[in-house]
């Protein structure tokens, strides 16, 4: 799908007359970066120092001191796409583009764009770093001065800065990509701006499951073990930033009243921009949420009701049996459970809030018994 992107991307053609892109610039927007191109295309060097006094001035005149934008963080499969559709149609957030394409397993689109994608690849190959492998490793200094020295290209970082950076943007920015999670720390040093944060979260049984359905060769301990290495680092290198926190089982059960308050916090609490659209249309909402996924939920909660108890976390917060590839008793089934009881701790944390506070203690993933295939 990201190689589609790309063809599309460098004025290819799939031969198939499917357009793998989408274009969500608004005509401000296009304006906005004739403006900072012709800025760019006279530049001596200068545009790389993050201090530059014009481009603050120039921003400072336009909008004091609100944040320029927002990254909307959280782990695959989590909804993400939803949430920032939702934000894009509802409100009128720009993402800019070209952005990846909608697909077989998120036919609304991703909302992310490409040159940040494989910006964040560049940075993670790198370290041999994958989006579902060695995340834990992840060194967003070394990324940052891997940039610096010249040892990865930085082709496709320098067109998204253009437009995540550039001073006569007149609408708040949204970003989003998985990878940021990770590779958010690197992204600070190289935005004028901090942006604010939007994090969000899902069960990690329904990710693992998932992920497990989409990738080939992929186990419910991988996907588990990615769940918590994301919002781990979610969690911990958004640190300081002005947070929005929302779950994927709120975005389902009210999608209207919980992606109105994310928009609502962004402006009054984090003083993001104002959007140009301050109110979400129910029209929005149906035409975007799809009305069987609440359906499919409480469905899928009431079955999970008959299930047994494999720990119960307390404050109503439990971890259910599972339908497993592995026989009880093998030890592919116990390193599974295993996992499944880490991720579900951090969960039920999460649920309470005690994940958000900065001396919470983390799973040592590090020091597993079972040295993992992943991380």
């Amino acid at each position: 799908l990201l190689e589609e992107a790309v063809g599309e991307f460098e004025g290819e053609t799939d031969g198939g007359g499917v357009v793998a892109v989408q274009q969500h610039g608004h005509d401000h927007w296009e304006e906005a970066v004739k403006s900072w191109d012709q800025i760019v295309s006279q530049d001596d060097g200068s545009l790389n120092n993050n201090n530059n006094n014009l481009n603050e001035d120039t921003y400072r005149s336009l909008h004091g001191t609100k944040k320029p934008g927002f990254m909307v963080l959280g782990m695959h499969r989590s909804g993400t796409s939803m949430l920032s559709g939702l934000l894009v149609k509802g409100f009128g957030y720009e993402t800019g583009g070209p952005l990846i394409g909608a697909a077989f397993d998120n036919e609304k689109g991703f909302y992310e764009r490409i040159d940040v994608v494989l910006q964040n690849d560049e940075f993670f190959n790198a370290q041999h770093v994958g989006w579902s492998y060695n995340v834990y490793n992840y060194d967003g200094h070394k990324a940052l001065q891997d940039k610096i020295q010249g040892r990865i290209t930085f082709k496709e970082g320098t067109k998204a800065l253009q437009f995540l950076n550039n001073p006569h943007k007149t609408l708040p920015y949204l970003q989003k990509d998985p990878r940021m999670c990770i590779a958010l720390p690197t992204w600070l040093k190289l935005l004028d701006h901090p942006p604010a944060v939007v994090f969000t979260y899902r069960h990690p049984l329904e990710v693992a499951m998932s992920l497990k359905k989409r990738e080939d060769n992929f186990t419910f301990e991988h996907g588990l073990r990615l769940w918590i290495v994301y919002n781990m680092r979610a969690i911990q290198n958004s640190v300081g930033l002005c947070r929005v926190f929302s779950t994927n089982d709120a975005l389902v059960k009210d999608a209207l009243g919980e992606v109105q308050r994310i928009a609502d916090e962004l402006t009054n609490t984090c003083n993001v921009i104002a959007p140009p659209i301050t109110k979400l249309s129910s029209k929005v909402v149906e035409e975007f949420v799809d009305p069987s996924l609440q359906h499919n939920k409480k469905q899928r909660e009431a079955k999970e009701q008959q299930l047994g108890i494999l720990e119960d976390f307390g404050e109503g917060c439990v971890a259910r049996e599972f339908e497993s590839d592995y026989p009880e008793g093998s030890s592919n089934r116990k390193a599974e459970v295993d996992m499944y009881l880490m991720a579900m701790s951090v969960f039920c944390d999460l649920e309470r809030g005690r994940a958000f506070e900065e001396d919470y203690e983390w799973p040592d993933l590090v020091n597993m018994k079972r040295a993992a295939r992943i991380s």
